[in-house]
């Protein structure tokens, strides 16, 4: 049994987490301490570089010591430490790789470098606590692990990325270079979060706007407005959203000059949910069959979708596969580090750590090639 504390400062999220891991079974979540930055960047529209990294700063070792307390744990009790040190903001990613790196060479513990991407893929293996006692003794084993068929579809869909992988090995397998082996379609402009709140600004909601699209689009007709559904070639399994956000734009303007925009308000916002939810849709269905994938997971904030569930929910099967899609649960769509240390968990059993002097060399890749 491995307890792993994770630790993710990768955007506006400063996370760190307690897991219990052990081979086979499902990745525990022992302590969760999540602080989001939301609030310090709505009056900017987004995220602001400077400003995240400073909150990082303030709130790193309060949600540490927060986690720890929640697991009942103490530091000394934890057997490793996984850190976000790619992709993301340099700033804050380097807030979250300073502090594991000081925190698992003062209790010469070893350290595991993760890819933001390799966190979400990770966390459709995640639960939360799976019993009554949370003391590190007389803990029952983790619920053991129903493992999806292979080779499954992974739709990483999130602000920042929407990627196709197929997955054709359980994580314990992962390669090195699993993200860059198995990516087979991503979006060559804005990820399709970012059209949720891009379009959600045009309309002149509070960032993050992607979740009051989701809430006002709930009574609404996703049918209301013709919107663009770009690359509806077969020959690609990539995304593109930029047309999506002009359309929306024109639209607002044509709307607000004949003061019609507040009444047509709940259509527009199902008709945009409905165009990005079809693009990401007709994408998914065309490379699962085209690559013989026997499941599907969704993952990334995206994924908490409400409108992208139920369709999927509903028509997989009627797609012709047997397997019904996973979701993480919702808590750990969005960015946290319940994941980080799951996917730090992996790597650790293949032996890819930092130990001793050498995890000092650890640093931050804002931009890696992967």
């Amino acid at each position: 049994m491995t307890l792993i504390l994770g630790i993710e400062t990768s955007c506006d999220e400063c996370s760190a987490s307690v897991i219990r891991y052990q081979a086979g079974s499902f990745i525990e979540v022992m302590g969760l301490a999540t602080f989001s930055q939301t609030g310090i960047h709505r009056p900017y529209g987004g995220v602001v570089p400077e400003i995240a990294s400073r909150n990082h700063l303030e709130t790193v070792n309060p949600m540490i010591e927060e986690a720890l307390r929640e697991a009942e744990i103490r530091d000394r009790d934890i057997d490793a430490i996984a850190v976000t040190n790619r992709p993301g903001l340099a700033g804050a990613l380097l807030v979250g790789v300073s502090s594991a790196k000081a925190l698992a060479y003062a209790l010469k513990k070893p350290l595991v470098a993760v890819h933001h991407l390799e966190g979400h893929a990770a966390s459709i293996f995640i639960k939360r606590k799976l019993h009554d006692s949370t003391r590190t003794t007389e803990r029952s084993a983790p619920a053991t692990r129903s493992d999806p068929p292979l080779p499954l579809l992974l739709a990483i869909v999130s602000g920042g990325h929407t990627n196709l992988y197929v997955m054709k090995v359980l994580p314990e397998l992962w390669p090195l270079d699993f993200l860059k082996r198995s990516l087979i379609g991503r979006s060559r402009d804005d990820a399709a979060g970012e059209a949720f709140d891009k379009t959600a600004k045009t309309l002149g909601f509070p960032y993050p706007g992607g979740v009051w699209i989701d809430k006002t689009a709930k009574t609404g007709n996703p049918n209301a407005f013709s919107l663009p559904r770009a690359l509806p070639q077969k020959a690609t399994y990539d995304f593109s959203f930029s047309g999506l956000k002009t359309a929306v734009a024109l639209e607002t303007a044509k709307l607000e000059k004949a003061n019609l925009l507040e009444s047509s308000l709940a259509d527009l916002c199902a008709s945009i949910q409905e165009a990005i939810v079809d693009a990401l849709l007709s994408k998914i269905y065309l490379a699962a069959r085209q690559h013989g994938c026997k499941s599907l997971a969704v993952v990334g904030g995206v994924a908490a979708n409400s409108r992208l569930r139920k369709r999927l929910t509903s028509e997989w099967a009627a797609q012709g596969f047997l397997c019904e899609p996973l979701f993480p649960e919702r808590e750990f769509c969005t960015d946290n580090a319940a994941m980080v240390a799951a996917a730090g968990a992996f790597r650790l059993i293949q032996g890819n750590a930092f130990r001793g002097d050498d995890l000092l060399t650890l640093n931050a890749i804002p931009n890696p090639e992967v």
